[in-house]
């Protein structure tokens, strides 16, 4: 049985990830109030983000650029998805 969490991102009880994204304390916190569903929503909207500052992954300052992103996206003001959004069809 997969464990539940309350969606900061989606405002809804839904399966929560499976593992910390990170080893830090963001890390714990995503894993404690994000749900799968949402993380997979970030993933693409992070490529997106790789993509348009064209970051070198392998630096440093790549992850913690992302990280910071990361912690907008789900925390930040203004963070959590209207109740009747729906995501788009996946192809």
């Amino acid at each position: 049985m997969s464990r539940t969490v309350q969606c900061a991102k989606l405002q809804r009880e839904l399966p929560g990830m499976p593992y910390k994204p990170f080893e830090n304390e963001l890390g714990q916190r995503i894993y404690d109030t994000i749900s799968l569903e949402a993380w997979k929503m970030w993933i693409e909207h992070s490529k997106m983000i790789v993509n348009e500052y064209r970051l070198d992954l392998t630096s440093k300052k790549a992850h913690e650029i992302l990280q910071t992103q990361c912690e907008q996206y789900f925390f930040g003001e203004g963070a959590a998805v209207p109740p009747d959004y729906v995501p788009p069809a996946q192809k």
